[in-house]
Formats: C-alpha cells, structure tokens, sequence
C-alpha cells in the first residue's frame, strides 16, 4: 500500500540561458541542462514527483491545559465507584458505534452480567479527560469493582482465558 502523494514541482525561469540547474527535494534531484528562454513569456517547467516516505513519524500533540478537571475526576470516580461493572465506550451497548467496544459489550452481554456503559463520543472533554485518568489511550476502558481492567484486546485475552469469567463471578457474588 502506497501513501505516496504527487507533488507538483514549478519553476519560473526568466529570460536567460542556464547551463546546468539541479534543485534537490528530500532525496530526488531534478537536473536540467542547457535550457534557454526567450525574452517576452516566461517558462514555467512542470514537474509531478511522486514521494513514498522512508520512515513514518511519531505525532505529537501538546496540549496547554489538563483535560482532567478537578470536576471530571470527581464525576469518574463517583460514576466507577458507584457502578461494579463500567464501560467507557464509542455508543452505547444497545448501539455500538465501533468494533472494539462492540466486541467488549458481546463479551460482557455472553456472560450475563450487568454493566453500564458511557458514550466517550458524547463529550470531547470526557473522552480526554479519561484517557489522563486512565493512562490508557484508546477506548474502550473497561472498569470492574473500581479499577480499570482494560481496553478490547486486554478483555478478549482475559475471557479467551477464562479470568475474566472469573474475576466476574467473584465481583457478582459481593
């Protein structure tokens, strides 16, 4: 699979005679030589290069201010303490609106456990917000008794295994 973009490469050269011209972009160098222009019109040289990037480059974000208010960790913490089961998820369990928290939700839906559910989409500053309060950068987040337990693939590893039954079984006898 290819990222590679066209770039269009334009070059005004005005009334004269160049003998050797070389122009370097990253790693390509466009060589022309021996190219005369005539005096009225000046000559545009077009040029499409197309790049395929050597290495991709980690992004960064900086952002100036904490996500995390004072009042949302506040709200997470009484909406985690007060529910046994969380999931912070993209939609809702009756209409997830992405495969890993859909995959989640079947999981937890197989074992018959109840479990609450809170749309990340619905609110930019709670999605971020979670994520600080998580350490953890994807969603979904799924909590039990308190603690975060992880994302989908964290969780199917678990039942995969059958901690997670267990660990459920335990939390639902409390």
């Amino acid at each position: 699979m290819s990222c590679a973009k066209p770039l269009t490469l334009q070059l005004r050269l005005q009334s004269r005679t160049v003998t050797s011209f070389h122009s370097v972009v990253g790693r390509v160098t466009v060589t022309t030589s021996t190219l005369s222009v005539p005096q009225p019109s000046p000559l545009v040289f077009s040029h499409k290069l197309h790049f395929q990037p050597i290495f991709k480059r980690a992004s960064t974000t900086i952002r100036c201010s904490s996500a995390l208010t004072p009042q949302l960790k506040s709200t997470l913490d009484k909406v985690i303490a007060s529910n046994k089961i969380v999931l912070f998820m993209k939609g809702s369990k009756d209409f997830p609106q992405c495969g890993f928290s859909n995959t989640v939700v079947q999981i937890l839906k197989s074992l018959n456990v109840p479990f609450e559910t809170v749309n990340v989409l619905e609110n930019d500053m709670l999605r971020q917000g979670l994520k600080e309060y998580s350490s953890w950068p994807t969603f979904p987040q799924l909590y039990i008794e308190g603690e975060f337990f992880g994302g989908c693939d964290i969780t199917v590893e678990a039942y995969q295994k059958g901690e997670l039954q267990e660990l459920l079984e335990k939390v639902m006898l409390c």
